[in-house]
């Protein structure tokens, strides 16, 4: 039988909360093959945080009890945002916002509720009266029924 995800949630928050980080994920496969996703609240999930995290969990699920193998990760770089506290630790970077209908859009998060989010972005307009496009800021409300995924902008420099 696979383990409880809330059962899961309230035993390991606790532990997750004092270590700043917070819960992105957790998904448990019938074979009760458990990952648990977190993100840092403030800076990068270290691996003194996942080993930390991993032995609580230890501690507070016998193995041998509930026979389980346990991955304990960071939210990928280049994944979408999944949970609130991701959006509030992005206010302030690029993110790439994939609407529904096709439209993208590349800016800086400026804000988010429960029921969307706020983007500044750069646009290209032509002004009334005018033969050549400019570039415009812009910035746009957006409800998270209009969004199908907002992924932080990852860009090398050269």
């Amino acid at each position: 039988m696979s383990m409880d995800k809330e059962l899961i949630q309230k035993t390991i928050e606790p532990v997750v909360e004092k270590l700043g980080c917070f819960i992105v994920e957790i998904i448990v496969t019938k074979d009760n093959d458990i990952t648990l996703t977190v993100e840092k609240t403030a800076g990068e999930v270290s691996l003194e945080d996942c080993v930390a995290l991993n032995d609580a969990f230890l501690a507070a699920f016998d193995k041998d009890v509930e026979d389980y193998s346990l991955t304990v990760s960071s939210a990928g770089l280049d994944q979408p945002f999944k949970v609130h506290g991701q959006y509030v630790k992005a206010i302030g970077s690029q993110v790439v916002v994939l609407l529904k209908g096709g439209r993208k859009l590349t800016g800086v998060l400026t804000g988010v509720d429960e029921d969307g989010i706020s983007v500044r972005y750069m646009a290209k307009e032509l002004p009334e009266g005018k033969k050549k496009r400019i570039t415009v800021e812009r910035e746009e409300r957006l409800g998270f029924e209009s969004i199908n995924s907002v992924t932080p902008l990852v860009e090398f420099k050269k």
